[in-house]
């Protein structure tokens, strides 16, 4: 039997499949099993339709004055939810098989003052530079956790129910949903009907409307519709009781159906200014308007689903690893992205005030995540509970450049030196070129040609879509890779 080696177009995807992304390993679709022989230097690293830089940390703004060692001792959060949720080094693939040694050097290293935190991250990490494909910055939006009034029994105020995940809530391919472990993005959710078919779960509207009633999956019941509307934008809420207790309410599940911004609604039918566009000024609409805000509410058909939390009063919110957040430092990511995974983000926030003028310069830490979370260069930051981080949150959405610290174990660079280039690309048969309005030299000189009758793209041309293209700059080991882009949806306006 004759091994023939890989064919030069075989070898050339391969150095491809390693260059074109950044943050996060494929998953296995269902029935799949990873390769447990796979190690993170072997492992492709990707996220498609992103561009990214290595930069020098001397290159980010405001490096030296941060507080490291607050973001130190969130990333140590993550660590502890890391060594829980995967005990075994099979489970894991590249980033978090990379984090989790990093983890055991952070634990080894305590105490660390300021400057042993920041040399910590500098020693473990390598900052990359990331952006969709064709951005310059990123986008970001603040999120908090409400304190809402609320009564364990229906009443004359208390109208609208917060629910716990129906029983009849099923995801295709899933035999067992536990608290923790319900998929937020790409798989299908509904509910069951007879023994195999599963039917789209009910809207926002039919829930509303009482599709839930007499299945007792009521938790506690709230002021309004616009007050569960709210607790599900955040992802958690703390409910005040008639008797003056706290009861905490956390994220468990979704209807399936996608999310719908409703800014965006008020401002694509020109009731809100999109420059006037915030949580409180959509909250301010809806309190004034209760009947036309029951249209625009159901036109997001997404419903999420509640559980009850021990956590003490005092107690910071649960992030989607698992893990306590922390005011100004967690944020909230696109799912591809690895939880523990540290990004320093550079913007000019209104927090002190409704103007863009505070600098905001911070190591953050991906525990949490979002449906309105999409894209490598988005993140929701979250702020704390209560009016004052609600108000903070609120006026949030604004541009920002953002840097993933990878671990230098994936140090997609190096990485890319050592994949053996494709051989020499022979030569193309019947190949015409016909220079046409040839210009004197020293002008710009346009040619087109033509393989077979079909027409190649000249290099000034813009690409058609679909086009995939890969570009790469030596100097500073820039690699920007697309593939067919999907649409971008409008910057969100609520999370």
């Amino acid at each position: 039997m004759t091994i023939r080696p890989p064919s030069p177009r075989r070898r050339l995807l391969r150095l491809l499949a390693l260059l074109v992304g950044v943050v996060a390993a494929p998953m296995p679709g269902f029935g799949q099993e990873r390769s447990q022989e796979r190690s993170p230097e072997r492992e492709p690293i990707i996220f498609a339709d992103t561009q990214y830089e290595p930069v020098d940390w001397s290159d980010l703004d405001g490096w030296d004055g941060d507080d490291h060692a607050a973001a130190f001792a969130a990333f140590l959060n993550s660590c502890r939810a890391l060594d829980l949720k995967h005990r075994r080094e099979r489970q894991l693939t590249a980033i978090p098989l990379a984090l989790k040694d990093i983890c055991e050097r952070a634990r080894q290293a305590i105490p660390l003052d300021e400057d042993g935190a920041r040399r910590f991250f500098e020693e473990n990490f390598r900052p990359i530079r990331i952006n969709r494909l064709g951005d310059r910055d990123g986008f970001l939006t603040g999120y908090y956790e409400p304190i809402i009034a609320g009564s364990r029994v229906p009443t004359g105020e208390f109208t609208a129910p917060l629910y716990r995940r129906p029983p009849n809530l099923v995801v295709s391919g899933w035999r067992r949903l536990g608290k923790d472990t319900f998929p937020s993005k790409g798989v299908l959710v509904g509910r069951r009907v007879g023994r195999r078919k599963i039917v789209p779960y009910y809207t926002r509207g039919e829930i509303e409307d009482g599709a839930l009633d007499g299945w007792h999956l009521e938790i506690c019941w709230l002021r309004s519709q616009t007050d569960v509307l709210f607790a599900q934008i955040q992802g958690s809420a703390r409910i005040r009781l008639e008797d003056g207790a706290i009861l905490r309410v956390n994220y468990d599940s979704h209807n399936g159906w996608p999310y719908l911004p409703v800014g965006r609604v008020l401002i694509e039918r020109n009731i809100v200014p999109k420059e006037e566009m915030s949580m409180q000024r959509i909250r301010e609409w809806m309190d004034a308007n209760p009947a036309a805000a029951k249209g625009v509410r159901r036109q997001n058909k997404s419903y999420v689903f509640f559980h009850t939390t021990d956590l003490a009063t005092e107690d910071e919110a649960i992030g989607g690893q698992g893990v306590p957040l922390v005011p100004g430092r967690s944020i909230a990511v696109d799912r591809t992205h690895v939880f523990g995974t540290p990004f320093f983000i550079e913007a000019d926030l209104p927090i002190a005030s409704a103007r863009p003028d505070t600098k905001f310069r911070r190591l953050m830490v991906a525990q949490d995540t979002g449906s309105a979370i999409v894209g490598p260069a988005r993140a929701d930051i979250y702020w704390g509970a209560g009016d004052t981080a609600g108000h903070i949150a609120g006026r949030i959405r604004q541009q920002g450049r953002f840097v993933v610290l990878l671990p230098h174990e994936l140090d997609m660079v190096a990485a890319g030196r050592s994949m053996p280039l494709p051989r020499p690309k022979p030569p193309m048969p019947d190949v015409n070129v016909a220079k046409k309005n040839a210009e004197p030299a020293g002008k710009d000189v346009k040619a087109s040609a033509t393989v077979q009758g079909s027409k190649i793209p000249h290099p000034s041309r813009p690409a058609q879509a679909g086009e995939a293209k890969v570009r790469a700059s030596a100097s500073v080991g820039v690699r920007r890779a697309a593939t067919k882009r999907a649409v971008r949806p409008a910057h969100e306006y609520d999370r």
